[in-house]
């Protein structure tokens, strides 16, 4: 009796549709239905039960949304087909587990016998959605942010991004179960997916699962990932290659895949020495440092820092309580050179400085703090004599503007309306199990090495940034240089360092060259 009722209504829906379309700008011309290979899930299965007022509030559309755009990179016009949607994440019996969603863009009409490369992109947190690599630096749109990555005034908006990599590679921008609109089929199901490796098998099986109904098995595959996002990417590629999926390359940004360079707990003085450089670099960029250090190139003066910390630091604070007096005092010094802290303050701290103690010091003078994301933004605390910052400046000046200006994307350019609400940053995990305590801090290099081993074509490109106090670079390289691999193999990797933070990509000089840096990445893995 119901569907009697549809055509009238089906024909009030179309005509309201069309009038809004005729009013799209030339860049999201048209919606089309989905192809067979990503058909909607619910197709041929039973009718269910009318929802709750609740429950259909929360719903998203059924199946991909699929429009076309272009824009122009370097004089010549890219012509894409976007794509957002979900997949479903199974169990071994089949019932669907989860729905994670994503958002691809596929160049149009590529040249040629040319096989087209994918990459899939995720960030971090745990419970970090795509939008930061998305709306950054890979996409063909851009949050729009200050020359230096500062927060504008909003409204928000969007540019297209000239610097997008889609001009050498498709993309698939990854929302892990509890990030954006990625949802477990029940909440106590989360659980399965909240943890190291449960993260890992269910992006690893939506991986699968894209290739297969988009017929991409034979493309060459990219994965890149941001922070714990790249703790994820070293993870896949272990686990990927043993499910006989094989990687051209993996591109991480502001890496850590080894978690004991950066705890902070009693016993582990690894982090104290790994984090000194970007104290440094810190204290070079608010002009801290004493003037032989200040007026020299930053380069000059991190290898300084670097040698120090490498050698006398790290064997000072192996010694422990033993440690000469005249031994210690000669670290006191150094420290209070390399990071522009006060000499008693360090002798305070015990020879140990934390990065949450070291945010508040630098200019407790000031009455400033340093943020933690990128040590280069300033915050203003309550109270000048508290121990930590109150929040990460940096984070307070960027999280609007990409929140904003993606919920407005992905309703009005892409045509995805869900009234769930996406999950930029936190919101959407609850709880994550890093492991075993049995087993130590989390560390996923063997997996990445196991990977570079048994696929010894694969390639790795590593990105850090200088102001950087959540994943500090000479931590990144301590890892990579532990990673036991031999001459041959170790000719895969390369690095790049740039002069911003975690998202060197916010500042436009290191987003231009990160670009550069990776297309030179992606050309080198793709050589015959």
């Amino acid at each position: 009796m119901l569907r009697s009722r549809f055509p009238i209504l089906c024909l009030l829906v179309m005509v309201a549709v069309a009038g809004l379309f005729a009013q799209e700008p030339e860049r999201h011309r048209r919606r089309e239905a989905p192809p067979a290979t990503t058909a909607p899930e619910a197709a041929g299965t039973e009718a269910k039960p009318p929802a709750k007022p609740e429950e259909r509030i929360l719903q998203a559309p059924e199946g991909p949304l699929v429009t076309h755009h272009q824009i122009s990179v370097e004089g010549k016009t890219l012509k894409y087909t976007a794509t957002a949607g979900t997949l479903p994440i199974r169990n071994a019996e089949g019932d669907t587990e989860a729905h994670i969603f994503f958002i691809a863009y596929t160049l149009d009409n590529p040249p040629e016998g040319n096989k087209r490369p994918l990459m899939f992109s995720f960030n971090g947190g745990p419970g970090a959605a795509s939008v930061w690599l998305h709306l950054g630096a890979i996409g063909p749109r851009r949050v729009k942010l200050l020359p230096e990555g500062g927060m504008p005034k909003p409204p928000f908006e969007l540019e297209d991004n000239p610097f997008t990599w889609l001009d050498q590679t498709d993309l698939v921008f990854i929302d892990p179960v509890g990030t954006g609109y990625s949802r477990p089929e029940k909440k106590e199901l989360g659980k399965k997916f909240w943890s190291v490796n449960g993260d890992i098998e269910s992006v690893g099986e939506f991986i699968r699962l894209y290739l297969t109904r988009n017929d991409r098995w034979n493309s060459p595959m990219f994965l890149v990932g941001e922070s714990y996002g790249t703790t994820r990417a070293a993870g896949l590629s272990g686990y990927l290659v043993n499910q006989g999926i094989a990687l051209d390359g993996i591109v991480l940004v502001s890496s850590v895949l080894n978690f004991e360079t950066l705890e902070f707990t009693r016993g582990n003085d690894l982090p104290y020495v790994l984090y000194l450089p970007s104290y440094t670099a810190t204290a070079w960029f608010h002009k801290k440092l004493a003037a032989d250090l200040q007026q020299q190139d930053l380069e000059k003066t991190l290898d300084e820092a670097r040698r120090w910390a490498g050698t006398q630091y790290a064997a000072a604070l192996a010694l422990g309580d033993t440690i000469p007096p005249e031994e210690r005092r000669s670290v006191v010094e150094h420290l209070a050179r390399y990071t522009g802290l006060s000499a008693q303050y360090i002798e305070n701290a015990n020879l140990r400085v934390e990065a949450g103690e070291f945010r508040k010091e630098l200019l407790r003078n000031e009455k400033r703090t340093v943020g933690r994301l990128d040590s280069r933004f300033k915050g203003i605390d309550v109270s000048g004599v508290s121990q930590r910052p109150d929040y990460d400046a940096s984070e307070a000046g960027i999280r609007p503007p990409f929140t904003s200006a993606f919920n407005n994307y992905v309703r009005t350019e892409l045509g995805y309306k869900a009234d769930l609400p996406y999950y930029v940053l936190g919101g959407g995990v609850e709880g994550w199990e890093w492991g075993s305590a049995a087993a130590g801090f989390t560390d996923v290099s063997p997996s990445l090495r196991s990977a570079l081993v048994k696929n010894p074509y694969m390639h790795l490109f590593v990105a850090s940034g200088h102001f950087d106090l959540a994943t500090p670079f000479f931590a990144t390289e301590y890892t990579l240089d532990h990673l036991g691999l031999e001459p041959e193999l170790r000719g895969h990797l390369s690095t790049g360092e740039y002069d911003a933070g975690h998202m060197m990509y916010i500042n436009n000089d290191s987003l231009s060259k990160l670009h550069r840096d990776v297309a030179g990445f992606l050309e080198g893995a793709l050589r015959p």
